[in-house]
C-alpha cells in the first residue's frame, strides 16, 4: 500500500448497493478512528458495485442498529468507479461477488489500478466467516451480526494499519 510522508491513508469499503454493509463498515471505521484520535490519518469512504441506490442514505434498519452502538452512518450511496482504484490505497470488499466485481474493474483500469483489494473479513479474528452477509432481506439480528463482524474486522484492520505508520 502506498503512503506518503504525511498523507492520509485512503480506504474504500465496497458492497453491492452501498446502503447496508459498506456504509456500516465506513461508519464503524470512522467511529474507531474518532475513539483512537486517528481521524486525521485516514480518508474513509464507501461505494457499491451497483448503482441502484445512488444518492440514498444508509438503510434505516442499519442506521438504527448502528445508532444503538453510538455509530453514525453519514454516507450517501454511490457506485464504485475506475478512478477509485487509483484514488484509494485499500479497497475492502464485503463478499466474494463484490471482490470479483472489483477485481474485474481493476483489470479494466490496468496499471492505473494501484489500490490493494482485500476481503473485509480477511481482518476478522473473532469470527470464521469469510463474507459479510447481506442483511437486507433478513431481520434485525442480521444487521446486528453484520455490525459484530465489522467491528471485529475494522478494529484489527486499524491495529494493523496503525502499526505500519
Amino acid at each position: 500500500m502506498k503512503k506518503g510522508a504525511r498523507s492520509a491513508m485512503k480506504l474504500l469499503f465496497v458492497c453491492l448497493g452501498n446502503i447496508c454493509r459498506s456504509p456500516a463498515a465506513e461508519g464503524v471505521f470512522l467511529h474507531l478512528l474518532n475513539q483512537r484520535g486517528l481521524s486525521d490519518r485516514f480518508v474513509v469512504d464507501s461505494a457499491g458495485t451497483g448503482g441502484w441506490h445512488t444518492g440514498n442514505p444508509a438503510d434505516r434498519r442499519m442506521q438504527a442498529a448502528a445508532g444503538r452502538r453510538g455509530i453514525q452512518l453519514p454516507s450517501r450511496a454511490r457506485q464504485i468507479s475506475l478512478d477509485d482504484l487509483s484514488d484509494f490505497d485499500l479497497v475492502l470488499t464485503m463478499d466474494d461477488a463484490n471482490l470479483t466485481a472489483v477485481q474485474g474493474l481493476a483489470r479494466e483500469a490496468g496499471r492505473r489500478a494501484t489500490a490493494t483489494v482485500r476481503p473485509m473479513l480477511s481482518y476478522a479474528k473473532r469470527f470464521t466467516e469469510t463474507e459479510v452477509p447481506d442483511p437486507y432481506y433478513g431481520g434485525e439480528a442480521g444487521f446486528e451480526h453484520v455490525l459484530d463482524l465489522l467491528e471485529d474486522a475494522c478494529s484489527n484492520l486499524l491495529d494493523e494499519l496503525s502499526s505500519q505508520a
